[in-house]
């Protein structure tokens, strides 16, 4: 993986191959901050990257200026791995250990763009919980945002707050927002 735009652009970063991740490709990466980029100052935002995994996603806003970034992972060896590689970038980064949905129904955080990319096996009932939890619990700052990653295969077009969705191959962010706030 490497990083696509921002201080540390084209950098690369290696991940241990054990980690059980899927990293969110290039291409699909740079898309997505293509259009984040046409809404969003990185240098203000306040960040959650939900399954982190490997912390592609929170490496990119780091690099790109982000300083308020929580990365949460049920994964021990992922939450090390992004702490490892945070320091050694001196990316502002708070790596948690946890499951997301604990995290979720747990968490005073409010961030202005929560990314979930959970396993793309995921059971629906899984994937509309994402979005439950964050809109009742109110974790998005006004005019924020709720960018998922999933399979061609999944919809969540059905879901309250669903904005749109952008395919790259075989993946989709689907976008949710606030509507009260936009």
């Amino acid at each position: 993986m490497r990083i696509i735009s921002g201080k540390y652009k084209g950098r690369k970063i290696l991940a241990p191959k054990k980690l059980p991740v899927r990293p969110t490709t290039d291409m699909s990466k740079e898309a997505l901050f293509n259009i984040l980029n046409n809404h969003y100052n990185f240098s203000d935002l306040a960040v959650v990257d939900l399954f982190a995994g490997t912390g592609n996603i929170a490496y990119e806003f780091a690099s790109r200026g982000s300083e308020e970034i929580t990365a949460v992972d049920a994964d021990l060896g992922c939450v090390k791995f992004i702490d490892q590689t945070a320091k050694s970038f001196d990316f502002r980064i708070d790596a948690i250990k946890s499951d997301v949905f604990k995290f979720l129904k747990k968490s005073t955080i409010k961030a202005d763009i929560i990314f979930a990319d959970p396993f793309y096996d995921m059971p629906l009932e899984d994937f509309e919980k994402i979005p439950e939890l964050i809109f009742t619990r109110k974790l998005l700052l006004d005019d924020g945002m709720l960018i998922i990653e999933h399979s061609k295969h999944t919809d969540l077009s059905h879901l309250a707050h669903f904005s749109n969705a952008r395919k790259y191959g075989g993946s989709v962010f689907s976008f949710f927002k606030d509507n009260e706030t936009s």
